[in-house]
This record gives structure tokens, C-alpha cells and sequence, in this order.
């Protein structure tokens, strides 16, 4: 059997990601959207058709659901918001990378501009900005398992993200917190493996 054959379309798809996301760092905060795109077709390519990968859903295509969150936006105001969001990936700020991480993860969930394999890519993004605004420079955090492990916290944070409450907000970004400090604690603990030999 090869490598990969059999395994869920979310697992290659997160492979063929993860294998690529250092490459894409450097285009993040330029092409926004661009970058969205690459991370779809590598996320999505054994699970939807051809003619979809890296195209935004349209009105009246299906939005993957798995947390319960219900509807997502249009596609017109999907795309107004990712364009809104490219603006704050693009714009240096004195706002931290763990909090704007957080905003892009949660925008993107918010949003699932693609319809399949939008988690993948709201985490990956997350990870891209941490990296590319210096927090994690060479990404060695893997925010993705922190974000496994504090999993039964994963939908109600995204719901009070949602609410767009100060409050839920505010939630949402010190569980992404936790997340990130959790991929850290999980690193160290490998380094510190590794050291011993």
C-alpha cells in the first residue's frame, strides 16, 4: 500500500499542508488571499472536485458544518470579510501575533470561504502568522496539536468568538492562547527528549 492510501482525505489533505506551509510564509502577509487559495488546493485535493480547488464557495454551495455553528455568511460577504481580512495580515501593527493569529483563525471558521477543509486552513493560517510576525520564526511550535488537545474547548471558544461580544472575542483569543502554549509545552517536551538522548 502506499503512503497515504486509505487515510482520511483530512489527513493527506493536512500533510500535503503542512509539508508546504513554510514555503508559503513569505507570501502570507503579501497575497493573503493567494496563499488562502494554495492551502485549499493542498487541504482539498482528494476531497472535492477539481474545478473547486482554491475557489471560494459560491451561493448555494455546501458549507461544511462539523461544530455546529450554522450557516456561514454569503459568498459576497464572505468575500468582503476575507478581504478585510488580508488588510490585517497585510498591515504591520503593534498588535500582538497571538492575538491576530487568533482573529484570522477564527475569521476563517467564521467565514469557511472554501466549504471543505476550512479547519485545516483556519489553523494553518493561524500558524502562518504566528511564524511570519516572529513569535514562533521557526516553527517549531505546533499549534495544530494544541489545538487537538484542548479540543472539547475548541467549539464553545469559536461559538463565543462568533457572538462578536467583547466577551466571546476576548474568550476565544486566550483559548487560542492556551492552544499555542499547549504546541509549546508539547515542543519543549520533544527538544528536551532529543537532548537527552
Amino acid at each position: 500500500m502506499r503512503t497515504g492510501e486509505g487515510q482520511d482525505p483530512r489527513v493527506r489533505g493536512s500533510l500535503r499542508v503542512s509539508g508546504e506551509l513554510g514555503s508559503l510564509v513569505e507570501t502570507w502577509p503579501k497575497a493573503p488571499r493567494q496563499v488562502l487559495a494554495r492551502l485549499h488546493v493542498l487541504a482539498a485535493a482528494d476531497a472535492v472536485p477539481t474545478d473547486s480547488l482554491g475557489r471560494p464557495r459560491m451561493d448555494g454551495e455546501p458549507a461544511e458544518d462539523p461544530l455546529g455553528i450554522g450557516a456561514p455568511p454569503s459568498a459576497a460577504e464572505a468575500s468582503a470579510r476575507l478581504d478585510a481580512l488580508g488588510q490585517i495580515v497585510s498591515t504591520r501593527s503593534q498588535t500582538p501575533a497571538l492575538v491576530v493569529g487568533a482573529i484570522v483563525h477564527g475569521e476563517l471558521m467564521a467565514l469557511r470561504p472554501f466549504g471543505w477543509g476550512d479547519g485545516i486552513i483556519a489553523r494553518s493560517a493561524e500558524r502562518m502568522t504566528l511564524i511570519e510576525r516572529g513569535l514562533d520564526p521557526k516553527s517549531l511550535v505546533p499549534t495544530e496539536l494544541g489545538h487537538q488537545e484542548l479540543e472539547a474547548e475548541y467549539g464553545p471558544a469559536l461559538h463565543g468568538y462568533l457572538s462578536g461580544t467583547a466577551e466571546g472575542v476576548g474568550g476565544w483569543v486566550a483559548y487560542c492562547a492556551r492552544a499555542v502554549a499547549s504546541g509549546a509545552r508539547d515542543s519543549l517536551a520533544a527538544c528536551e527528549a532529543l537532548k537527552r538522548g
